[in-house]
């Protein structure tokens, strides 16, 4: 595991498709409060809170494997550091699907990504049930840990236990099945207070987006944390699929991608939800300019504007530079939607057959409605992130899980810092036989707050590492200004690649 400099773009790819591959599986245990070694390094002793991690945790049932590991059943694990040590929680969510299933011993419900229900297409028709799985990212909010999945209402767990204690509603804030985004976004104090901003999406031919802000901490007007401070419903035409949005101080920037929804072979029970997702050819998306209500254009409506062709799952960050009045926002582009068809198997795709992610800038121009943009890295790669403390800034550092090789889709085996004023790059890699997943970039704070002036990049960042060598996982913590190893901890667990995680430094 190494900091490198860049390799040639001939470079080839150096891993064993069953250490890739090996990931996959169930977790076999629940741990509370387990002490962690470092078998490497030692653990900085000003690192002080909790790393929260999602992902799906049960990927077979009675001998059936899911057919796409985004239908596996959400998992949480909780690092907790203090005084240069680290300790393990983990725990499945107690959905209601995962209850059911449970006692079943086998899929009961379908998956949107194509698990089916034994029986076949005859079993699985007409059956629309979504089992809200809970597994892709998690947050905290005043009192309560929330597991996210977009396509539901959250559940609520026990900050410290990791305990289920339900589903919520945020305090009648959501109807029954009404959904909340999986990815919200923290500001971190631009209107005077730190913000949850989140979103929900109705898709349809007409799709209705509704935003909501709410405080992240006790405010002196009576303001608790978790409570609704901002609201507002937004219509447009066209089908929506919204994964994750962006934020600046005044705006909520949204991407439209360019698909169509024909749900016809869902309801026959041939495939998943998501399978009948598709791009239209040779259309480009459309940005959606939301006004944030804290905002200079709060009461205004809605800017929409044209988008590069492509496909976006994630953003980087997003700013409104003073200098033109431009909005930019840095996304990671596909050429198309990456799917995987109904008779193929993940754990053997093939890599080169499916496009891959690279970050890319587009300005936007309110005034006159035009877009250009830019690459900022054409590697491979996915799940980027700036400082927490830049969220809708001008950041100049970005943290991302990238390919090995320079160029082509290969699985994710490094971590790259990115300058992206100079584009100068620090890599580093967990190759031939590790791989990594989301990385979480912590500000390193003195006494509970940041540093005046303090650097952009002092601190760390915080990775899991699939270690295809032990069949088990590690948590990396590097230096995030050099990128140097840290500390290595070996989980005694084996959590398949997750999703999405997030960092509290007061649970």
């Amino acid at each position: 595991m190494t900091v490198t400099a860049s390799q040639p773009t001939g470079f080839q790819p150096a891993y064993e498709r069953h250490d890739w591959s090996s990931a996959f599986r169930n977790v076999g245990v629940e741990l509370s409060d387990v002490p962690l070694e470092p078998v490497r390094g030692t653990i900085p002793p000003e690192l002080k809170g909790t790393l929260f991690r999602n992902g799906p945790g049960r990927l077979e049932r009675g001998g059936q494997w899911v057919h796409h590991p985004f239908d596996g059943d959400g998992m949480i694990s909780a690092f907790r550091f203090e005084g240069g040590q680290a300790r393990l929680t983990n725990r499945f969510v107690r959905t209601e699907g995962w209850l059911a299933e449970e006692q079943a011993g086998r899929f009961v419900y379908r998956g949107v990504f194509g698990t089916q229900k034994p029986g076949g297409p005859l079993a699985n028709a007409f059956d629309l049930r979504l089992k809200n799985i809970a597994n892709t990212h998690v947050v905290q909010l005043g009192d309560q840990l929330l597991a996210l999945w977009e396509a539901a209402e959250p559940h609520a767990l026990d900050p410290r236990t990791l305990e289920t204690r339900g589903l919520s509603r945020l305090e009648g804030l959501l109807k029954p099945g009404e959904a909340l985004s999986a990815h919200p976004r923290f500001d971190p104090g631009h209107h005077g207070e730190s913000r949850m901003v989140t979103f929900g999406v109705k898709a349809g031919p007409t799709s209705t987006v509704r935003l909501m802000e709410f405080a992240t901490a006790d405010q002196p007007d009576g303001v608790r944390a978790g409570d609704l401070v901002a609201d507002s419903h937004h219509s447009f035409k066209g089908f929506a699929f919204l994964h994750d949005f962006a934020i600046t101080p005044s705006w909520a920037v949204f991407l439209q991608n360019a698909v169509a929804f024909n749900p016809l072979p869902f309801v026959l029970g041939q495939k998943g939800a998501a399978q009948c997702l598709a791009s239209k050819p040779g259309e480009a998306g459309q940005f959606w300019l939301v006004p944030r209500q804290p905002g200079h254009h709060a009461g205004a409506r809605p800017l929409l504007l044209p988008a590069p062709e492509g496909f976006v799952f994630h953003h980087l960050n997003a700013f409104e530079d003073p200098a033109t009045g431009e909005v930019v926002v840095d996304s990671i582009y596909y050429d198309d939607f990456p799917s995987i068809g109904p008779e193929v198997d993940y754990r053997e795709i093939d890599f080169d057959s499916i496009p891959e992610g690279q970050l890319r800038r587009c300005r936007i121009d309110p005034r006159s409605g035009t877009v250009q943009s830019e690459w900022l890295e054409q590697r491979c790669c996915e799940f980027a992130m700036v400082n927490p403390a830049k969220q809708g800034l001008n950041a100049r550092f970005a943290w991302m899980a990238v390919a090995e090789r320079e160029r082509g889709n290969d699985p994710l085996q490094a971590i790259e810092k990115l300058d992206l004023q100079t584009g100068e790059r620090l890599v580093w890699s967990a190759a031939p036989r590790g791989f990594v997943t989301e990385p979480v970039m912590v500000p390193r704070l003195t006494d509970g707050s940041a540093e005046e002036g303090a650097a952009e990049d002092r601190g760390w960042v915080l990775v899991p590492v699939w270690n295809g060598a032990r069949c088990a996982t590690d948590l990396v913590i590097l230096n995030a200004a050099d990128m140097t190893e840290q500390a290595v901890l070996e989980l005694p667990l084996a959590i398949p690649y997750g999703l999405h995680g997030s960092w509290s430094a007061t649970a």
